[in-house]
């Protein structure tokens, strides 16, 4: 895509939604235009505080900000070592005790005008600074619907710090996700978007604040930014959430595994059979498709899945995250 910040036209700026938070209509005719909500200052800052402390603590153990540090500024501590994935933050799951605080309880009932119902994938960003503005701006333009056909979720990516044009962050397209897919289907395993595929004109972002959250169609094309600052890291975190009484997926551990079938059995002990297919896409954590003949050597019995279906039939079959 663009090789350098230079090169980057400036994008656009995200429509905030907040004065229709109340109207369904407005919020609906919104998302049917733009693929997205954009709310500022609308998330508990008492809650945001206490995931950020999350996130400070890991960095504090990591030896890169200082130990009496209250924000996310590098210390200058050398960064060779520093993990790529953040595993250490996904152990700690602390999307959940989140989500159940009462007031971001209460945000997403009157959002969704439903009660949320939340999917087991989440994505903590730590993003160390790097100066280097030669590198590709966007991270990995994507859809998440490519990946997750059946599971209906709407992405809601949430700052905890300040994140400029510097930092980056994060941007999505605007009135995409109603157009074709995207992506290369000649290019397996990941079948990445191709680099021209997306207008510069398309792409849309702010300068975020903890509090603000963007809410976005599983069919909205959208990168993570490259965080070009040499002193902040990037904290954000994205979780995936669905109306209860929509098309939920059943969760739940891997019961029985063969080619052409797998059951699962949920947490309320009902155990639940689908047929596999050429068409099902079944993916690891890089999201990468495995055959049919790789599921059962792939999978392991006891391991928990999502499982997306059109009733008897898997449409997507994934591990949380």
């Amino acid at each position: 895509m663009y090789t350098a910040v230079e090169a980057m036209p400036a994008l656009g700026e995200l429509h905030v939604a907040n004065e229709l938070l109340d109207d369904r209509e407005a919020l609906d005719a919104a998302w049917e235009r733009d693929g997205y909500w954009y709310f500022r200052d609308v998330l508990d800052q008492g809650a945001l505080a206490g995931l950020r402390a999350v996130f400070l603590d890991l960095l504090k153990s990591l030896g890169v900000i200082d130990q009496d540090a209250t924000e996310a500024r590098h210390n200058g501590a050398s960064l060779e070592s520093y993990p790529k994935n953040m595993e250490s933050l996904v152990a700690t799951h602390a999307w959940k005790p989140f989500v159940r605080h009462p007031a971001i309880h209460a945000f997403f009932r009157r959002v969704l005008g439903d009660e949320p119902f939340w999917i087991p994938i989440s994505e903590y960003r730590a993003t160390p600074p790097n100066g280097d503005r030669g590198r590709n701006r966007f991270d990995y333009p994507h859809q998440d619907g490519f990946y997750n056909q059946g599971i209906p979720f709407r992405i809601c990516w949430i700052p905890l710090a300040t994140i400029d044009a510097t930092i980056g962050g994060f941007a999505v397209t605007e009135g995409l996700h109603r157009g074709p897919c995207l992506h290369d289907l000649s290019q397996p395993p990941l079948f990445p978007i191709p680099p021209r595929a997306i207008a510069p004109t398309a792409w849309k972002r702010a300068t975020y604040r903890a509090g603000d959250i963007v809410m976005f169609d599983l069919d909205t094309p959208h990168s993570g930014l490259a965080n070009y600052s040499d002193r902040y890291f990037r904290l954000s975190l994205d979780i995936r959430v669905m109306g209860a009484s929509g098309k939920v997926p059943v969760i739940g551990k891997l019961a029985a595994v063969r080619r052409e079938a797998i059951e699962v059995r949920d947490s309320q002990g009902r155990l639940h059979r689908f047929a596999l297919n050429e068409a099902t896409y079944c993916r690891a954590l890089d999201g990468k498709k495995m055959t049919l003949d790789e599921i059962p050597e792939r999978l392991t019995v006891g391991q928990e899945l999502i499982v997306a279906h059109d009733g008897e039939h898997a449409e997507v079959i994934r591990p949380p995250h």
